[in-house]
């Protein structure tokens, strides 16, 4: 595990102006999956190795779990400046999200690369028992898809599913009491798809992704295959 942050001093913390526009225009857009809202996206180290031999001196990558929020970014960065100068953490992110809000998952992407992060689609469980951490098989829905995108390397191991549908916001206005279910629901007009091929295309990932997210149903999660992982770039099953 020889990755390193190549994180510059000059990141910009702020958003860009057509991000910002983006934002303006779908401020509630969102890759929203079926399930109900989960907690907003944490980062912690998760250590690699057993502690009782490496002790302090054991690598560590970084554990990112929950839902992209429009503070996530922002958070992601702070959590980096606070361990860019430890030795022991690697650029590696085991990604595990519902998925979230899609300027700010693009806006992690960003910082995935400008980092050089690895992303692994994978959960990081700490055992009380043993004091190791635990991987195993996780998810990238929705919104989580823009941010895997970013990273240098992306890695979707077998036991890990990553899946995308057609977008959608909540028109604003009306009565805000109201349920998801009872709200009118508004679909992107080729805007939003256009930015996100954009994007998509800047990172190295096939256009074709998106245009294929966009032609399925808004309330169907269509989980890509390892074909079609392997086919539009998204990712490699192996380190």
């Amino acid at each position: 595990m020889t990755r390193r942050f190549s994180l510059l001093a000059g990141l910009p913390r702020g958003r860009s102006p057509r991000a910002m526009a983006c934002l303006t225009i779908f401020y509630l857009l969102a890759l929203a999956g079926g399930a109900a809202a989960e907690e907003a996206m944490t980062f912690y180290l998760a250590a690699i190795g057993n502690p009782h031999k490496c002790g302090g001196a054991c690598p560590k990558v970084i554990a990112a779990g929950g839902e992209i929020v429009d503070a996530t970014p922002d958070a992601f960065f702070d959590f980096l400046g606070g361990h860019r100068d430890d030795g022991n953490v690697h650029a590696i992110v085991f990604l595990n999200s519902p998925g979230g809000k899609v300027v700010a998952a693009m806006e992690l992407g960003k910082i995935f690369r400008r980092a050089g992060i690895a992303a692994v689609v994978a959960r990081a469980e700490p055992h009380v028992d043993d004091g190791l951490t635990h991987f195993t098989g996780g998810r990238c829905f929705s919104a989580c898809v823009f941010a895997l995108m970013g990273a240098e390397k992306r890695v979707i191991p077998p036991q890990s599913k990553v899946g995308l549908h057609r977008m959608f916001a909540y028109a604003s206005g009306g009565d805000g009491a109201a349920s998801a279910s009872e709200r009118r629901r508004r679909y992107d007009d080729g805007r939003m798809a256009g930015v996100l091929q954009r994007y998509s295309s800047t990172m190295g990932i096939n256009p074709a992704l998106v245009r294929n997210a966009e032609h399925g149903a808004p309330d169907a999660l269509r989980i890509l295959t390892p074909t079609q992982i392997a086919r539009w770039r998204l990712g490699s099953p192996n380190f």
